[in-house]
């Protein structure tokens, strides 16, 4: 008895050692390279003697690949998520050269044969506006700059070996969202094609198709919630200096599926650079009419949505200054950023960019409570 029973404890006392085993994430891992060449957009005539060639650079990126072992990435169609660094050279002698580095994410559509690829991160600019050396370059106020990009690519991975091509097309943003005069930014339009590597392919896991509850079995009843945003930031005068901003906002969420949260509330702001440009503009400009003394305190209403990976969140807000007593930019603005939840979601933190249409005002910096 003794001989049959000892293969059957063994099985007994590995079971959970071999559950766990199956259940243990795999991290597939892929490499691109990518070539780019483009042209910056005159997206705005104050930076029109800067667009003298066409700029060109490279895309490094490294990719953790997803098969739906967790619920987010099935809902999500298996996306990925990594870090991208560029390298890109302006062709300009008052412009020169920036390196960013991204968080991204990939989302593929059509039989994952097309990939659409949104990357925020930061950038290196190696020559910024300079009063006595650069003053030439009034897109770039500072030498370290917010940064976005969009990439849209044909793919074919792995077909051979691990090898695999891909092109499109790059949209590549840099702003220091007004942190410092001046501030027009550039968008650069570029051509790219690659090829990329996927490690360790021939392990690379099936795609987990599990039967997930209803996307709306998510849902939750209206939550409350306070928020406190703050950053700094400076107007569009030259040498005005930069101010602190904070932002005071109370609103309601309701999460109505999975992905899916929408949002509505109330914001104060209170900008210290706005009333030291009232104060510039009573005596700059008298023609303005103003007499230095106006309110520069701000109310809006705001309705948004968030959509949801987990305990991540891409948060977008449009809102409307119902209390304006100084007319900077226009009354409507617009709020996009990322949230991280904590503690079973009750508390969470923000990065978010305000702006007025495409015209960004600020970084705000935020944190929050949901009751």
């Amino acid at each position: 008895m003794r001989p049959s029973f000892l293969p059957l404890l063994c099985f007994i006392l590995s079971f959970p050692a071999m559950v766990a085993q199956d259940a243990k994430e795999q991290k597939p891992v892929s490499l691109e390279v990518d070539y780019f060449y483009g042209s910056i957009l005159e997206h705005n005539p104050d930076i029109a003697h800067l667009i003298t060639d066409h700029p060109y650079g490279l895309i490094l990126t490294y990719n953790r690949k997803t098969y739906g072992f967790n619920e987010w990435e099935r809902r999500h169609r298996y996306p990925d998520w990594g870090v991208t660094f560029t390298y890109q050279d302006m062709v300009n002698q008052y412009l020169g050269e920036n390196y960013g580095l991204y968080g991204h994410y990939n989302f593929y559509f059509f039989k994952r044969h097309l990939v659409i690829r949104l990357g925020q991160g930061v950038a290196y600019t190696t020559k910024p506006y300079d009063r006595e050396e650069n003053f030439i370059n009034n897109a770039y106020g500072t030498r370290f700059m917010s940064t976005t990009f969009l990439k849209a690519n044909f793919v074919k991975e792995n077909i051979w070996e691990g090898l695999g091509v891909h092109a499109g097309f790059s949209i590549i943003h840099y702003s220091n969202a007004n942190l410092r005069a001046p501030n027009n930014s550039t968008n650069t339009w570029a051509f790219n094609a690659g090829v990329s590597y996927l490690i360790d392919h021939e392990n690379m896991p099936e795609f987990i198709e599990k039967d997930d509850p209803p996307s709306s079995s998510h849902a939750e009843r209206l939550k409350y919630n306070v928020a406190f945003r703050f950053g700094m930031n400076e107007s569009d005068v030259i040498g005005l200096g930069q101010e602190p901003f904070y932002v005071f906002s109370g609103f309601v969420d309701k999460r109505i599926n999975y992905k899916s949260t929408l949002v509505g509330g109330v914001d104060v702001f209170a900008a210290m650079f706005l009333k030291e440009l009232i104060k510039f503009r009573s005596i700059a400009y008298p023609e303005d009419g103003l007499s230095g003394d106006e309110d520069f305190m701000r109310v809006g209403v705001f309705v948004g949505h968030e959509l949801r990976f987990n305990k991540v969140a891409f948060v977008s807000h449009l809102g409307y200054y119902v209390y304006w007593p100084y007319a900077f930019e226009n009354r409507v603005y617009n709020r996009l950023g990322l949230k991280r939840y904590f503690i079973k979601d009750q508390f969470y933190a923000s990065v978010t960019v305000k702006a007025h249409w495409a015209k960004a005002e600020g970084v705000e910096f935020g944190i929050g409570i949901r009751l």
